[in-house]
């Protein structure tokens, strides 16, 4: 079966993660949301997402398809429903389309003319940006049960102290010295060759994801994911990092979520709680406007290819758009628009070609290189976003 991943009602709510790529590619738990379908189904999936997107993440569509909400993830109850679905046959969650089988082409689909099938069972879904932090614990475990199934871990240095070791895994290369990991209250999940560096303190749930860093002395709480290839040092809480990017010193970071390509500058932190414990409220890119998240606790959302200078705060509830330079003195605002370049005192436009020069230099560093299709995505972003840019 073909099956096709689409983004669905919720791609505008996830901004400014989905500027960069389709709602599929959002990583929570342990893997993407991609990864979790495809690893469930046995096979690949591609993507109908926005038009400037398609290049680097084509559709393919055959005579059968099959095709799936991004919001959604999957469980083997829903897996098991999606794989027996027949022609013209639709899975609902409540009002919400999850999946449907069709033999027309996407713009010929009338969902009211087919069967409709409800799933009553519970399901993880990511409506808005907060549910990747706030959901994170939840996603974690369903990932490390489903991965970690029938398998067993490689073995743990004894130089190493460790609480419930029997929610501990290890994946081939995987490396941890000299340090206390506590899986009492969720697991402990290391990726292929990844490394925790002697002297760091972790309580689960913790995904740590293939070739990523936790540097000498970093204190992880759960729920937190540090993704593929990132580096992570200092304190942090209940936070999700996509990959390749960089917290590398000492600082805190809670209830957050970071795109690829970020780095945070030593010693920058961000609070997740207001002084009076009021409700945080996040800029909606849809409506364009601060809403309320029901959060109490709520820290820094922070698009691809952003970077802080040192020393840099931001306050409760800050949305940082992609391919932007803050530094310091003061506390910027809580929205910064993409490709801005600046702090408290003011911004300016971060102009593109000064930006693709950057992420040249640090995507080679870890040899991925940056092509005409990362340029024309980025191009498209720094377009579609000058509207909120007043400089």
């Amino acid at each position: 079966m073909n099956y096709i991943l689409f983004d669905g009602t919720v791609r505008d709510a996830l901004l400014p993660f989905t500027f960069t790529r389709p709602v599929a590619d959002i990583r929570i738990g342990i893997l993407t949301i991609r990864e979790k379908w495809e690893k469930y189904l046995g096979t690949t999936t591609t993507t109908i997402t926005e038009d400037y997107l398609s290049v680097k993440y084509p559709m393919v569509e055959m005579g059968k398809n099959v095709l799936i909400n991004s919001s959604f993830l999957p469980n083997k109850e829903l897996v098991g429903l999606v794989e027996e679905l027949k022609e013209n046959e639709a899975v609902f969650y409540g009002e919400e389309v999850v999946a449907f089988f069709t033999t027309d082409s996407q713009e010929e689909v009338d969902l009211s003319t087919y069967k409709q099938i409800e799933f009553k069972e519970e399901v993880l879904r990511v409506e808005n940006t907060w549910d990747i932090f706030s959901k994170n614990e939840a996603a974690i475990l369903e990932d490390f049960n489903f991965l970690t199934e029938g398998r067993e871990s490689q073995p743990i240095s004894k130089t190493n102290n460790l609480i419930c070791p029997e929610n501990i895994f290890l994946e081939e290369g995987a490396q941890v010295e000299y340090s206390i990991l506590n899986a009492t209250d969720g697991p402990i999940y290391i990726g292929k060759n990844a490394e925790i560096w002697e002297g760091s303190l972790v309580r689960g749930p913790l995904a740590l994801c293939n070739n990523a860093t936790i540097k000498m002395g970093g204190k992880i709480y759960g729920a937190t994911t540090i993704g593929p290839f990132s580096k992570v040092c200092g304190e942090v809480s209940n936070s999700v990092i996509f990959g390749y990017s960089s917290k590398g010193h000492e600082g805190y970071l809670g209830n957050a979520v970071l795109g690829e390509w970020c780095n945070i500058g030593a010693d920058s932190n961000n609070s997740n709680l207001k002084n009076n414990y009021a409700k945080v409220r996040l800029w909606n890119y849809a409506s364009e406007s601060f809403e309320q998240t029901g959060l109490q606790f709520c820290g820094l959302m922070m698009g691809d290819h952003s970077k802080t200078a040192i020393n840099t705060m931001f306050n409760t509830g800050t949305v940082i758009g992609v391919n932007c330079n803050i530094y310091v003195p003061g506390f910027p605002r809580n929205f910064i628009p993409s490709f801005s370049w600046g702090g408290a005192s003011g911004f300016t436009s971060y102009q593109p070609k000064r930006a693709f020069e950057v992420a040249k230099v640090m995507m080679a560093r870890r040899g991925v290189e940056f092509n005409d299709v990362e340029a024309d995505i980025l191009t498209t972003v720094y377009e579609l976003t000058k509207k909120w840019r007043k400089y």
